[in-house]
């Protein structure tokens, strides 16, 4: 396994913002100490080429430029560009190293899922998983599936990725909940709208029959978008899932024959880390 992590992203926060350093701070030295023979790398940041494959040049220079908060839940912080890019070279230097025979996570923040072509959001500034899947296309590769099992919609990447008939997205994700997008699937996009409160026997099959579909799909790589507030005691949502079933869905990945990049999003309980550790091990076992 190798991790792609810089401490560099704990250097911002905002009181009070649920996406704090401390989801990440408190992950990397649990995964230190329980996989010492991991790898770790500290990834590079994403230059204008590979992020204007998924966003316009107008958006990529309001995040350099920007001096004021992009919304209520995505506030300017002082090298926000520069904390972005790296998070989006983690999510491609992590696919590269799936594509050439390593299992690969990234454990960085800002996460990625809701930003848009124009527009940073939802604690998001790029769209990360978007631009590695697009770098990936780029240089060379068939098909592409992406499985967001964060508990908000990936309304971002899909919003990118759309009617591009080399990549299939597929988002499993609580509705209504911010930000209020996903209720109905079309062309290459298979959305998964779950009610509040759903029991988490239901969502697990529903999670199941995605990537079941995706797989169906026969691509040569498989990007998964990882967040993890579909915990039940995750304060931003209102679903079920257990640790337990975070570990399910590691052995559904560890069980595939095609290459895996795996790319945190959200996910803001205190047990993320032990979340996480389930479900990375899981995966590796």
């Amino acid at each position: 396994m190798t991790i792609f992590y810089d401490p560099s992203c704990l250097e911002y926060s905002s009181p009070g913002h649920p996406e704090r350093p401390e989801r990440i701070a408190r992950t990397a030295p649990v995964l230190n100490d329980r996989h010492p023979d991991w790898e770790w790398r500290k990834p590079t940041v994403a230059t204008d080429a590979q992020l204007l494959r998924a966003h316009s040049r107008e958006h990529v220079e309001g995040v350099a430029n920007a001096l004021e908060h992009f919304d209520l839940d995505t506030p300017f912080y002082p090298n926000i560009e520069v904390h972005a890019r790296r998070s989006a070279s983690a999510a491609i230097e992590a696919t590269r190293s799936a594509l050439s025979g390593e299992a690969a996570f990234s454990l960085m923040r800002p996460p990625g899922h809701h930003a848009t072509r124009d527009r940073a959001m939802g604690f998001c500034y790029f769209s990360n998983v978007a631009v590695a899947a697009l770098d990936t296309l780029e240089n060379g590769a068939g098909r592409i599936a992406i499985w967001d099992f964060d508990g908000h919609h990936g309304n971002g990447t899909e919003a990118i990725v759309a009617h591009n008939e080399r990549i299939r997205f597929a988002s499993v994700h609580q509705f209504p909940a911010y930000p209020g997008t996903g209720a109905k699937s079309f062309a290459n996009i298979d959305n998964y709208p779950i009610a509040p409160y759903t029991p988490r026997e239901a969502i697990l099959d529903i999670a199941r029959r995605s990537l079941d579909k995706l797989i169906g799909f026969e691509p040569g790589l498989l990007l998964v978008s990882a967040g993890f507030d579909a915990y039940a005691r995750d304060p931003l949502l209102q679903l079920t899932l257990e640790h337990e079933d975070f570990t399910t869905f590691g052995e559904w990945l560890g069980d595939l024959e095609i290459p895996v990049a795996i790319v945190l999003e959200g996910g803001y309980s205190d047990e993320l880390p032990e979340l996480i550790d389930a479900f990375l091990s899981s995966w590796q076992a």
